[in-house]
């Protein structure tokens, strides 16, 4: 599973948003990886930041 696929699957699973950081260290990844993954779900639509450096499913 790549780690754009995780990043979202935990999203969904998680009600609360979270940081970079929290999903990095949820999912076992580099931060790196989370961020990138963050940065092409977002142009897809498919998360959302309610606030500045919080993600969460759209």
């Amino acid at each position: 599973m790549s780690a754009k696929e995780q990043v979202l699957n935990l999203l969904k699973e998680n009600s609360e948003a979270m940081k970079a950081g929290e999903i990095a260290t949820a999912l076992s990844i580099d931060k790196k990886e989370v961020d990138k993954a963050i940065k092409a779900l977002k142009e897809e639509g498919s998360i959302t930041s309610p606030k500045r450096c919080f993600y969460t499913k759209a």
